[in-house]
């Protein structure tokens, strides 16, 4: 959308001939910003209520900062995943503003919100310390949405008192994201156990047979427990912003009942 047609539509929307809403409705659909090598969506967040995210591997670290400089100009805080610790220190070394978190290997620059009151909380769980790594990504992510959760690390199968020793907070969070390598059974016996929404992100951790993440990856999409969702091998974020989606869109339709409510009492409150 050219500037001429932004004018139009304030001028619309100002006059009356428009309203917010369908103002709304056209600006989500404005145009990205090139820069040779990348095209920024400057407007995610006004679609999906996070901005783009920038993913490290493949990109140096001269093109991340450029990337991350001009998102800063639109949003609060930028998020460059899978960034190792090499190229962690080449980016702060041009750009003072970055901050390097290694358990989640995510460059940031700006400040993290506070956790959203009016969003449902969401858990982590993993079945062993080694599935930190994806599971630390995912927990850095929902912070990064203003998401309140939690993290309940190493109560794999092979001990499974562990897990049950969890139960009772399991069975009362919104979204359980179940991280999980090896045979990636936890998938299932969380979602046997609960009634919230349950997505599996299997790991590359395991032995030779466990072929680099292939076999959890299979054991969660044959998953016997209904209703288990599975994101692809060491997807931290995407399992992230799958359950962000979940309680962003729970907090819309509670806003929804809220003012349906709301309305209903009017109509009362008039008929009384």
């Amino acid at each position: 959308m050219q500037e001429e047609n932004i004018r139009k539509l304030l001028a619309r929307v100002a006059n009356g001939e428009t309203s917010q809403e369908q103002a709304l409705d056209e600006l989500r659909l404005l145009p990205f910003e090139g820069v040779g090598f990348a095209n920024i969506d400057h407007h995610r967040q006004l679609r999906q209520g996070m901005p783009e995210v920038i993913f490290c591997p493949g990109k140096t670290a001269a093109q991340i900062v450029e990337i991350a400089e001009k998102l800063s100009q639109h949003h609060e805080l930028i998020l460059a995943t899978r960034a190792d610790e090499d190229l962690a220190v080449a980016v702060r070394h041009s750009s003072k503003a970055a901050q390097y978190h290694p358990e989640s290997r995510i460059l940031s620059w700006g400040k993290m919100p506070a956790p959203e009151p009016d969003f449902a909380s969401v858990t982590i769980v993993t079945a062993g310390t080694s599935d930190l790594p994806v599971a630390r990504e995912a927990e850095f992510i929902l912070s990064a949405c203003a998401v309140p959760n939690e993290l309940i690390a190493d109560v794999g199968v092979a001990g499974l008192h562990r897990v049950l020793h969890h139960l009772p907070r399991l069975q009362k969070t919104a979204v359980c994201i179940v991280v999980a390598g090896m045979d990636g059974v936890l998938a299932s016996v969380v979602g046997g156990l609960v009634k919230c929404p349950v997505i599996a992100c299997p790991t590359s951790v395991g032995y030779g047979s466990s072929f680099n993440g292939l076999a959890p990856l299979l054991t969660m999409l044959n998953s016997c427990a209904s209703g288990v969702t599975v994101v692809n091998i060491d997807n931290g974020f995407g399992a992230a912003m799958a359950a962000f989606r979940i309680v962003q869109q729970n907090k819309g339709r509670a806003k929804i009942s809220e003012n349906e409510s709301g309305r209903q009492a009017e109509v009362l409150n008039r008929d009384n």
